[in-house]
């Protein structure tokens, strides 16, 4: 029995996604309305989580990348000031 005040929008699902789903169909013991897909993602991202949260190693490598994120964004943040004083300038020389 489906109730009408409960309205669930299906998301459109990428060609990966039906290609994991329509080759999990065939397997007996995977229900018919299981999301393998976003099964087969979470397990991944899980993987990755857990290795990253016990590997020393690859958490000062994460890090460091954070870091130099971070300083190109400042960098990038800075040059865009300059610019913005340049062009205030030039506005300010013109009148």
């Amino acid at each position: 029995m489906k109730n009408p005040y409960i309205v669930v929008q299906q998301q459109p699902q990428s060609a990966v996604d039906n290609a994991i789903n329509d080759a999990a169909q065939n397997l007996p013991f995977v229900p018919e309305n299981f999301n393998v897909a976003g099964f087969v993602k979470g397990l991944v991202v899980g993987g990755i989580a857990a290795y990253v949260l016990t590997n020393p190693k690859a958490q000062e490598t994460l890090f460091k990348a954070i870091i130099k994120g971070g300083a190109l964004l400042n960098a990038g943040i800075e040059e865009l000031k300059e610019r913005f004083e340049d062009v205030k300038a030039e506005i300010d020389a013109a009148k």
